[in-house]
């Protein structure tokens, strides 16, 4: 709890030092920061009522996501109502326009293709009820908050791409064949992951991509597992790599390798959750960059009530903050670190 001297400007400073990700002032964020002389005692203690939607419940990052905004909505009195998108852009929407006249707090969702969201939260924006952009941008930075969306939570896509990319590229030697499997082309966090594998590549003359380009799959497992079929089919000679938008995707496709010429393929992906996780320590996957589901899920129902319990202005917090997203393989020392961070049963990252 604060002390009762605490300024309005101090309390901004304390979303500044998230937004730098210095930590600063966690336990303040985490009480909401509120005097009884700042509000009467009317909302420090008051039960609020937020919505969240992620794209879909069935991909493992996601459930986790879920669970953390649970457990942080017990801890700091929120009610968290949860809406979701089931992998399916239109269905998220109807979803979130039939809510948007319910009474709420503030929201926070993870849009399952940028714009999709955009005429719901415009609506949530007129009735003054703050949205949290997480993962992945409801429109264009530039625009979140005419739309209404006051700050974006997310990790940087496009470094966590780089990285796990770099590592392959590191493993193979800069040269062979490689399959890049996307998730949905119009997630913007998927957009980012394009771009940092090509960023990476593009250094590399010698590397080809098996069918030319990102293969995309929606995120869905079974998608994949009968894409990457087709691709290693296309492959007379051994494929040296396989880069993945996420885990899940990942895990799926690994078993069609036995027992075939491309049996030492080097994958890589994106999520490192458990299930990625443990990939890389039984040796399935080569490396992870930790996308931290529940950072994400969980700052923006601290940040969401923080914003109401003090009554934050718009421009008073910062557009963006981003989450840290390390990468996880046997040999970068922090793989035991992330599998307790990652359990399901701290949600922490």
């Amino acid at each position: 709890m604060a002390e009762q001297g605490l300024t309005r400007t101090s309390r901004r400073g304390l979303l500044k030092h998230a937004a730098a990700g210095t930590g600063l002032g966690l336990g303040a964020l985490l009480t909401g920061c509120v005097t009884p002389q700042d509000t009467g005692g009317q909302q420090a203690g008051r039960r609020l009522r937020a919505a969240f939607s992620n794209a879909g419940l069935q991909g493992t990052w996601n459930k986790l996501g879920y669970d953390a905004a649970m457990l942080w909505g017990k801890l700091l009195n929120v009610e968290v109502v949860w809406f979701d998108g089931e992998f399916n852009g239109q269905k998220q929407r109807e979803r979130i326009e039939l809510i948007v006249d319910d009474d709420w707090d503030f929201c926070a969702f993870q849009a399952h293709q940028i714009g999709i969201l955009e005429e719901p939260v415009k609506r949530l924006k007129k009735r003054g009820i703050p949205v949290i952009s997480m993962d992945t941008l409801i429109v264009e930075k530039n625009r979140l908050r005419d739309v209404g969306a006051w700050m974006f939570v997310a990790p940087d896509h496009v470094v966590m791409a780089e990285q796990s990319t770099q590592y392959l590229m590191d493993r193979i030697g800069g040269k062979g064949k490689v399959i890049h499997i996307g998730g949905e082309s119009a997630h913007s966090g998927a957009q980012d992951r394009k771009k940092g594998f090509e960023n990476v590549v593009e250094k590399y003359p010698e590397v080809e991509v098996v069918g030319g380009g990102v293969r995309w799959c929606d995120w869905k497992t079974e998608k994949a597992r009968d894409t990457f079929d087709a691709l290693l089919q296309q492959s007379t000679e051994p494929i040296a790599g396989a880069f993945f938008h996420n885990d899940d995707m990942a895990l799926a496709c690994v078993p069609a390798l036995s027992g075939t010429q491309h049996e030492g393929m080097v994958v890589t992906g994106v999520d490192g959750q458990k299930p990625g996780l443990s990939g890389v320590r039984d040796g399935k996957l080569a490396a992870t960059s930790v996308n931290p589901t529940c950072m994400i899920h969980g700052w923006s129902l601290i940040i969401g009530q923080f914003i109401v319990r003090n009554g934050e202005k718009v421009d008073d917090v910062p557009l963006h903050i981003t989450c840290p997203s390390p990468l996880v393989a046997k040999e970068t020392g922090n793989l035991e670190a992330m599998v307790y961070l990652a359990d399901p049963k701290h949600c922490l990252v």
